[in-house]
């Protein structure tokens, strides 16, 4: 369309098929346009916008060997989320020692899940020529952090970023998993969408701290995630009180019980809270997760039951 016949159109005035001029709309003939766009035409364009958007998207296919998929996710970054994903899947395999646990790193620029989980080195290759995850406290690993330099940036486009994630999708060994826990990038962007299109996702859990800030992200997360069809399980509260080792008075830094609130809107449940406690950070950088090297301590309880809520809400594997 030619600038002039959009000065022309949005001015008010409207052209015939033979290039003539026509008299401006009417306000009634204009509302009764507006009520027939509403109607069945309207219905046939989001139809028509559906069939649109689904071309071209990968039919999903399940990771080979793994029988359920969790996904942590938070709509902000430095909300404690790949924390979070740590310590539920070494509490998936506290509380039942029977299950194969996996933990996988999606978040390609800020990996930590190599620190966290204390691990270096280059995956190795089976014959079949697909990597094999690094092993640690009994979790299986893997991330974009086993195949760059720990301090050498990832400065890549998003076709390059995909490559990757589809690589980490599909080219592990995990041999046999009950349970894979991924801890996904901030935000709502490619490779959250990547991933929830490629495999069928069991589950997300959102994390996030009370903060009014993080709870606006938070609730973007949640929604992205039921457009994608994927079950959301509930929110992690992270950070919700602080106690004073000394006094042991109680503040909330962060604001009191958000996520809670957050919860009712979207018709959820929070899954626990986590405290913002001194022992979880420190087990963290030293790559000592507080679940496996505190088990006792009230901060990893609650990752176990948080753990335990996570379970609840799955459906079995044969449903």
């Amino acid at each position: 369309m030619g600038i002039w016949r959009r000065l022309l159109l949005f001015g008010g005035v409207s052209l015939r098929a033979g290039g003539g001029a026509s008299a401006p709309l009417g306000g009634s003939r204009a509302m009764v346009c507006r009520r027939q766009l509403s109607g069945a035409e309207s219905e046939t364009l989001k139809q028509r916008r559906t069939q649109i958007m689904s071309r071209g998207l990968p039919k999903q296919k399940p990771i080979e060997g793994v029988k359920q998929v969790i996904v942590v996710a938070s709509g902000k970054g430095g909300v404690g989320k790949s924390t979070t994903a740590v310590n539920l899947a070494l509490a998936l395999a506290a509380n039942d020692s029977s299950k194969a646990i996996g933990l996988l790193d999606v978040d390609v620029y800020g990996p930590s899940i190599p620190k966290m989980m204390n691990l270096k080195g280059n995956p190795e290759l089976s014959q079949s020529n697909l990597m094999r995850p690094l092993l640690n406290y009994g979790i299986a690993c893997m991330s974009m952090g086993f195949l760059v330099e720990e301090n050498e940036p990832v400065v890549w486009r998003g076709l390059m970023v995909m490559s990757a994630i589809e690589k980490l999708l599909r080219q592990v060994d995990w041999g046999q998993l009950d349970y894979l826990v991924v801890d996904m990038p901030p935000g709502t962007g490619d490779v959250q969408l990547s991933v929830s299109q490629n495999i069928p996702i069991t589950g997300a859990v959102i994390v996030s701290t009370p903060q009014d800030v993080a709870l606006m992200d938070a609730h973007k997360g949640a929604e992205m995630f039921r457009k994608v069809h994927v079950p959301v399980l509930g929110l992690v509260q992270n950070m919700s009180v602080f106690q004073c080792p000394k006094c042991k008075h109680k503040t909330h830094i962060f604001g009191a019980d958000g996520a809670r609130k957050l919860a009712q809107t979207l018709g959820l449940e929070v899954l626990g809270d986590i405290p913002l406690h001194l022992n979880i950070r420190e087990a963290s950088d030293t790559g000592q997760p507080i679940v496996f090297s505190q088990p006792e301590s009230d901060e990893a309880k609650a990752y176990l039951r948080i753990a335990v809520e996570v379970v609840r809400r799955l459906p079995s594997p044969s449903e």
